[in-house]
């Protein structure tokens, strides 16, 4: 199965960005920059370091069912800590793994403390498609005999 590396750079080139926030941003500016990015979580980033994610799920739980304001609300009261993280060399499998064990839809990439990407669980699925197909092709030219 391919690395990390790999499946960031199969991504296509609006989708290679990371988008962050810094902790002392407000929750308003958080969704306001997933929903123009059609994104679900952003990781949170202060002195260069991803210190957090915040995420649709943390907003719906931590503001919406709490009667909280995010306009007044900083992302650092909300955000899930301590994040878990991968790096680039990981294969996708374990990366799977690690989101199926965890309950999470978002992992970041770093490398050096270096936020290098953001992997959704939807990134992980078509990978795994994409293997899966390319298996079956495989197999079924090796079944013919070509």
């Amino acid at each position: 199965m391919k690395t990390v590396t790999q499946l960031l750079c199969l991504k296509p080139v609006h989708n290679k960005k990371v988008h962050a926030i810094a902790p002392d941003q407000m929750v308003l500016e958080a969704i306001r920059i997933m929903a123009e990015r059609n994104i679900g979580a952003l990781p949170v980033v202060e002195n260069g370091k991803v210190i957090g994610i915040v995420s649709e799920r943390d907003y719906a739980r931590k503001m919406v069912l709490q009667g909280r304001s995010s306009a007044g609300t900083p992302v650092r009261d909300i955000m899930s800590f301590p994040v878990i993280m991968v790096d680039a060399r990981q294969r996708i499998e374990d990366c799977m793994g690690i989101m199926t064990d965890s309950h999470l839809r978002h992992l970041p990439v770093v490398e050096n403390e270096e936020l290098l990407g953001l992997l959704s669980i939807g990134d992980l699925v078509k990978a795994a498609i994409a293997e899966q197909a390319d298996l079956i092709l495989q197999l079924e030219s090796y079944i013919r005999g070509h």
